[in-house]
């Protein structure tokens, strides 16, 4: 190669989501054991029926096939805010809201909105690995806050607070966890958010998943502070929610003078979310309900079995955190990596999961086993295949 990369991008690692599943493609004898795939954590079933035919109607019009206002429709901002609401007891209004290409791009943009090369971000870990992949390209240092097992997962607010100094321009947390699934009670959310609010930093919250909290949740009550877009940028994304993954469905909430700033980036980075996509999320806030809270109610029963015969007399490997779409196990092989054992479960197996290094430093005990792909007829045999490995 002949011109030089970018060495922010150059020292990056490769997505792991990507390396897996070329280990999957080089398996020596896949026939011998079907593959179990605990790695993406994506869901297993279609989208609605409903939603499927309303966006068939919409082909037909030309208007699908144009570009929308860059920070997306106004009727389908009206109907966001109206799902704030509902959702948060938020006071939304359009111009908090910018429609994103996925929550990866919505975070994108909150970062190079706030963020100069240089700045610091803390991270709550384990992180989200796409998020502090972001961050390095973009030179932004991540200062981590370390995963401390006997809290479960819980960020403990003291130890973000003692990462604050004067360069630091968020906190950075995602509830419910990717990779562990534990929810962060309302309660510290509030104390991190007044600890955002009293260092005059951001908070940056990701709820990519947050439409799967047990019973259906009202996971906090930021929104309702009068002054929360001074100190809270808000990710998310129904892609997961509506089993529409692929049409890359997110949002970003912010005020409306970030917002105006964002949208520069928008402009040059994507310009709008497709309107497809758009009038998904629309359909969905507005007739979709039932259905969310329906598949919420089956991923929880699949959780909760796998669990359940996970924690069962007899299984080498330790459940340490969980929740609806993920589990966070350490394996029993003090001499090997997370990634090792990873690569050896697919090996010998047949079961695809994702080493623990992947999200932060320290974590090489540990797998990340996502229950998006796996039905409940097949968790018996999934755990059965835990049991049963030896190094």
């Amino acid at each position: 190669m002949k011109f030089p990369i970018n060495p922010h991008i150059r020292e990056v690692g490769f997505p792991p989501i990507s390396e897996v599943w070329e280990w999957v493609a080089a398996r020596r004898h896949p026939q011998d054991r079907p593959l179990v795939d605990l790695c993406q954590a994506v869901p297993s079933y279609p989208p609605a029926p409903a939603l499927v035919e309303h966006l068939r109607t919409r082909l037909d019009e030309p208007a699908t096939y144009r570009y929308s206002p860059d920070e997306g429709l106004p009727e389908v901002r009206e109907g966001l805010c109206a799902y704030y609401r509902r959702r948060y007891g938020a006071v939304m209004l359009p111009r908090n809201l910018c429609l994103t290409i996925g929550a990866s791009q919505a975070f994108w943009l909150a970062l190079v909105t706030l963020c100069r090369p240089g700045d610091e971000v803390v991270v709550v870990v384990p992180y989200y690995f796409d998020h502090v992949m972001a961050l390095d390209m973009l030179g932004i240092r991540a200062v981590f806050v370390p995963f401390d097992e006997e809290r479960g997962g819980v960020p403990e607010v003291r130890a973000l607070a003692s990462r604050i100094n004067s360069r630091t321009r968020a906190l950075l947390l995602v509830t419910p966890s990717n990779p562990t699934g534990v929810v962060t009670p309302p309660e510290v959310l509030a104390e991190i958010f007044h600890l955002a609010q009293k260092n005059d930093v951001a908070l940056i919250l990701d709820e990519t998943y947050g439409e799967f909290i047990a019973g259906g949740a009202r996971p906090h009550e930021l929104f309702t502070d009068p002054a929360w877009e001074d100190h809270f940028i808000h990710i998310t994304s129904f892609g997961k929610t509506f089993a529409l993954t692929g049409l890359r469905a997110g949002v970003l909430a912010a005020s409306p003078d970030f917002l105006h700033h964002a949208l520069k980036a928008q402009d040059t980075m994507a310009v709008c979310a497709p309107r497809l996509t758009q009038q998904a999320i629309l359909h969905g806030v507005e007739h979709l309900g039932d259905w969310v809270a329906a598949n919420r109610a089956r991923m929880q029963r699949r959780h909760d079995l796998f669990v359940e015969q996970f924690r069962a007399p007899g299984n080498p490997f330790r459940l340490v955190a969980s929740g609806s779409f993920f589990a966070w196990v350490r394996h029993p092989f003090p001499g090997h990596t997370g990634r090792q054992v990873a690569r050896l479960l697919l090996e010998e197996a047949g079961v695809l999961t994702l080493g623990g290094e992947i999200f932060g430093p320290g974590l090489t005990p540990y797998l990340r086993i996502a229950l998006g792909n796996v039905s409940e007829d097949g968790i018996g045999e999934a755990v059965r295949r835990f049991r049963e490995f030896v190094v």
